[in-house]
């Protein structure tokens, strides 16, 4: 365990493996009320942290784990998330404000009553209903990225996701007439017959 240890504290001197990275080690941290604004949490590690009403406002967080992880009514306004590993973390009433969630993978995460005007969730994996809820009130356009919140979510889009979420495959997936079970029947189309 020790060696372990050693090898945390390597990597976070030498700003993580290959040096491109935090490599903090915040995991199952007592971080409430914690103030951590335009810090580099690059590649941290956050598994299971306490992170309420933490405020981490402007910190950039790219490949960070934040897997399980408690942030009820955290600060992360203008925060960079993207490439986030944040599943089943708890982000009820969260400031997401302007912050940028591009290709984070949020499935079985809570976001009940988070601020999400300006952020952008362009290819962020989210379970259905999850989308579907902040749809409801999703506005703005993010400063950074210059997408709109509600394009980045996919809301008013009639048409599902054709790949789904790991924890959702069946609620997002593609209508089955649109499918056969050797691909697509109609190569102009992509419509086939219901089987």
């Amino acid at each position: 365990m020790s060696a372990l240890a050693d090898l945390n504290k390597f990597e976070a001197e030498t700003r993580g493996e290959f040096g491109i990275g935090s490599a903090a080690q915040f995991g199952s941290a007592d971080l409430r009320k914690a103030v951590h604004v335009n810090e580099n949490f690059r590649r941290a590690n956050f598994t299971s942290a306490d992170m309420r009403e933490s405020d981490f406002s402007g910190s950039t967080f790219n490949g960070a784990y934040l897997e399980k992880a408690v942030a009820y009514k955290a600060n992360f306004t203008g925060a960079d998330l993207s490439d986030t590993l944040m599943d089943r973390m708890v982000l009820n009433e969260a400031n997401l404000t302007n912050a940028v969630l591009v290709r984070t993978v949020l499935t079985r995460s809570d976001l009940g009553g988070a601020l999400v005007e300006g952020a952008d969730f362009s290819d962020a994996v989210l379970d259905l209903p999850q989308k579907q809820a902040l749809c409801k009130y999703a506005n703005g356009t993010n400063p950074i990225t210059g997408v709109s919140t509600r394009v980045s979510l996919g809301c008013g889009n009639s048409r599902r996701n054709a790949y789904g979420t790991p924890s959702s495959p069946l609620l997002s997936a593609p209508p089955q007439k649109l499918l056969d079970r050797d691909g697509f029947c109609d190569e102009d189309s992509g419509l086939c017959d219901a089987k």
